[in-house]
């Protein structure tokens, strides 16, 4: 790349700890040889009521009305309301959810032209952000739709332990009923494509874990290991890929075998979530892999019951920053050695 990537930022809910871990974030300094930050709403409504840091001193922004107009190298906010309102922190209002669509619909638009080279999603209401022109049950959904990919898939990671699900924000009761042969082969695709690509493993290794406890014991406990996870991957494996399983979930991670492999498939939400925030909260990344963008964001909600305090932890958004930047570096430089390959 010509230019540190462009990381366009949304706010998340105002009411929440967005703003305040968007702050402490580009409090470092250290972050502009890395990358230009586009924070996606107005600095003054955002941050103007943020104790100033007094080894870093104040935070300034350029304030533009289009990112066209970015300074690289500066800290840079795009205009997404000209409205001025009250927030009260812990408290979401239809304004916070609407200031929220508003900053990731600007983000989203100047991605999709552009404008940008990936973007970090800070926490949203997903009740709060539902609107006529809104109706996601959170980023990753809205995403996929925006920018027209067949599937994604949510993908938490941290330094040592990387888990996706096969599906999303969905009841629990409606999960058997959603997973198919065909959904658990286009999400284990994007998983071993992603960890090839994106996180440049040329050969990973996969497990992929069973929907029931014991993973079914042989069709004892239920029926899905036997007649859909485990002829999928089988056919993994026939095609010379390293998936295995499937594994029951409680005993795989109380064990530690997930460290003998790159990533673990898990087949619902809390299935991959609850693990993966047990063990890597605090610098956890959650990573939308199978979109032609780069999006990433912290592994953490709105938090509204510490908002205001300025107690937040922002180390996961701050990985979740490095994360885009890294990445949308790695896909840079595989475009261009494709097209040095092809010529």
């Amino acid at each position: 790349m010509t230019h540190p990537p462009r990381i366009g930022i949304s706010v998340g809910d105002l009411a929440g700890i967005g703003p305040e871990i968007i702050y402490k974030t580009l409090l470092d300094s250290r972050l502009l040889k890395y990358c230009t930050p586009v924070v996606y709403g107005t600095a003054t409504v955002l941050f103007d009521d943020f104790p100033v840091d007094k080894q870093a001193g104040p935070l300034t922004f350029r304030q533009v009305r289009a990112a066209a107009d970015i300074a690289i190298g500066k800290h840079n906010a795009v205009t997404c309301w000209d409205e001025d309102f009250a927030l009260t922190p812990g408290k979401p209002t239809e304004a916070s959810g609407r200031a929220a669509r508003q900053s990731l619909l600007a983000a989203c638009r100047d991605l999709k032209a552009g404008l940008i080279d990936g973007i970090v999603t800070a926490p949203i209401s997903k009740e709060n952000t539902q609107a006529d022109d809104f109706r996601y049950p959170g980023h990753t959904e809205f995403l996929t739709d925006f920018f027209g990919a067949p599937e994604s898939l949510m993908l938490l990671a941290s330094e040592d332990l990387r888990v996706a699900t096969v599906t999303g924000h969905m009841a629990l009761k409606d999960v058997p009923g959603k997973l198919t042969a065909n959904l658990l082969t286009a999400k284990l695709r994007i998983l071993l494509d992603s960890l090839h690509h994106d996180f440049g493993i040329d050969k990973p290794r996969v497990a992929v874990l069973g929907l029931n406890p014991h993973a079914g014991e042989n069709g004892l406990l239920g029926s899905e290991e036997v007649e859909i996870v485990t002829p999928v991957i089988q056919q993994f494996l026939n095609n010379g890929e390293l998936a295995y399983g499937p594994f029951p979930a409680d005993g795989y991670f109380g064990t530690g075998q997930f460290r003998k492999f790159d990533a673990t498939l898990a087949l619902y939400h809390d299935q991959g979530l609850i693990p993966f925030k047990t063990i890597a909260f605090e610098r956890g990344v959650n990573f939308t892999a199978g979109l032609p963008i780069i999006r990433t964001s912290p592994d953490h909600g709105t938090a509204y019951g510490i908002a205001g305090s300025f107690a937040a932890d922002a180390t996961s958004f701050r990985e979740a920053l490095y994360m885009a930047c890294d990445l949308v570096r790695k896909r840079a430089t595989e475009t261009i050695t494709k097209s040095q390959a092809m010529h």
